[in-house]
Order: structure tokens, then sequence, then C-alpha cells
């Protein structure tokens, strides 16, 4: 069974679990149809659009 040398010190723990609850940047890509910011590989929210087609109808 595997079993650790030396004991981690606290801070070396602490700094690898905050590592998990750290928040991420959503990244932001331009729509080519509306140019409204959307998310890459995701349907446009304002146009319904994605990959140059109507894939949602937005009620205006």
């Amino acid at each position: 069974m595997a079993v650790p040398k030396q004991k981690r010190p606290r801070s070396r723990a602490h700094h690898k679990r905050a590592k998990i609850y750290r928040a991420f940047e959503v990244a932001v890509s331009k729509c080519p149809n509306c140019g409204e910011p959307k998310q890459p590989h995701r349907v446009c929210l304002h146009c319904g659009y994605y990959n140059g087609k109507q894939v949602l109808e937005i009620a205006e």
C-alpha cells in the first residue's frame, strides 16, 4: 500500500485545496451574426444563431 514518507505541510495542503474552489473566467467571443458577446461553441442567446444557422426562435 502507498504511504507518504513525510506529512504534507498545512500551507501546502491548503494551497492545493484552494485551487479547487478558485473561480474561473468564462471565455467570451463575439457573435458573427449580431455582434453581441456570447460563449464560444454555444448558441447566441440574443439572436438564436449557431454556426450561421437559426437554431432558436427568439421572441422580441
